[in-house]
């Protein structure tokens, strides 16, 4: 009866353990993702501008206004459970992009970012997070800004993807320029973030072997 009781009693804990792993396994919460975190801390701090009418420098309220339905956006990405970016290379050049870092878990979330490669004419993979773009230091880039004008982006730097975004870049026909499809975009230097941004031309990184995970044909 004892070795009954005990071969009840190890199969009971089998069974919990088997249904119990799942649960280990769940992806966190968008809420702890600490870009959903900074987006949540940015959007309130403009909403409350706006709501005490408070102007901030450099920036209309219609840019104000401009700027919370992009994060609104974003945050909205969020919720309905894309917590990844996506770059499509549409420059006639290799691009430096950011993605996961190897090691770290899909379903953990990362604040770091490793440097990948993707070839032109590429989009990377659907749910792997592209983080953000490398500029190489002798790159032009433009994007428009909040307010809609185009604005030039400086080298040597790297550009945050917000979550939800399908980050498109090409390269003007007439200026060789790198143009950016979304508005808003935010520079990253070294130093600011923990990811690794070299000090490189573009000759260095179209020199490179192409290593980001992409969409099949």
């Amino acid at each position: 009866m004892k070795i009954f009781k005990y071969f009840l009693m190890a199969v009971l804990l089998l069974v919990n353990l088997v249904f119990a792993e799942p649960s280990l396994a769940d992806r966190p919460k968008y809420s702890e993702n600490p870009d959903y975190i900074n987006l949540t801390e940015e959007l309130n701090g403009l909403q409350t501008l706006k709501e005490t009418q408070t102007k901030l420098e450099g920036a209309t309220s219609e840019q104000i206004d401009q700027k919370i339905n992009e994060l609104e956006l974003q945050k909205y990405a969020f919720e309905s459970g894309i917590d990844w970016g996506q770059c499509s290379n549409q420059t006639g050049k290799t691009l430096a992009i950011y993605g996961p870092e190897p090691g770290v878990d899909d379903d953990e979330y990362s604040e770091g970012a490793a440097l990948y490669f993707l070839g032109n004419g590429e989009t990377t993979q659907d749910r792997w997070n592209c983080k953000g773009v490398y500029l190489p230091n002798d790159v032009t880039a433009i994007a428009s800004g909040v307010s809609g004008q185009q604005e030039e982006l400086p080298g040597g730097v790297a550009i945050k993807v917000p979550n939800g975004t399908n980050l498109v870049l090409k390269a003007n026909p007439d200026t060789g320029a790198i143009e950016f499809n979304q508005a808003g975009t935010k520079i990253l230097k070294a130093g600011e973030v923990n990811w690794f941004i070299p000090n490189v031309s573009q000759n260095i990184v179209d020199a490179r072997v192409t290593n980001a995970p992409t969409n099949k044909a």
